[in-house]
């Protein structure tokens, strides 16, 4: 059900700022690094994310690129990125397809990144309980329902579900299912 969750969830979100922050960390997939890309504003909403096998401009690129396209964020202002090579390729790229403006800046700061840093550690958490992940498919799918989930968590919805119970009726209510 996850990447139905997400699907779903997409057009009960709240407008992120222009203020991106991202950033990419490993995940162990049958004994195998594959990277999760993640945005977060500078309020630490999700804006996107996006499973990759590598680490490269290319990746990159793809994951700014399916970020851009999300209905809930705003075109960014400034990028933050932690220093990784792949993002300034990436956004040049980018700006010369005309899907970034030309005048947005990339900040590479460590320090900055920090909101994202943090919001890493609950989903690497989720991930490291389970028995492992044993393919790309099934970790896409898993991904897809622990980062809705979590939007849902942080109150990212209109309803703002923060309790548990407003959270289990907002889900049901996505999926037409009563209590």
């Amino acid at each position: 059900y996850g990447p139905e969750l997400n699907e779903r969830i997409r057009k009960h979100l709240k407008p992120t700022n222009d203020s991106w922050r991202v950033d990419e960390t490993y995940l162990k997939i049958k004994e195998k690094k594959m990277y999760l890309y993640r945005a977060v504003d500078s309020e630490g909403n999700t804006i996107d994310f996006y499973l990759s096998q590598r680490r490269n401009a290319k990746a990159a690129k793809r994951f700014l690129k399916k970020a851009l396209a999300s209905c809930h964020a705003k075109k960014p202002r400034t990028i933050t990125a932690d220093g990784d090579k792949a993002y300034p390729v990436a956004i040049w790229k980018l700006k010369e397809d005309k899907c970034l403006p030309h005048d947005t800046p990339l900040r590479v700061k460590k320090y900055l990144n920090n909101i994202i840093e943090q919001d890493h550690r609950f989903i690497k958490k989720r991930i490291r309980n389970m028995l492992g992940l044993k393919s790309y498919q099934t970790a896409r799918k898993m991904i897809d329902g622990i980062e809705a989930m979590y939007m849902i968590k942080k109150g990212q919805t209109y309803q703002g579900a923060r309790s548990v119970q407003k959270q289990n009726i907002f889900i049901n209510q996505l999926f037409g299912l009563t209590a």
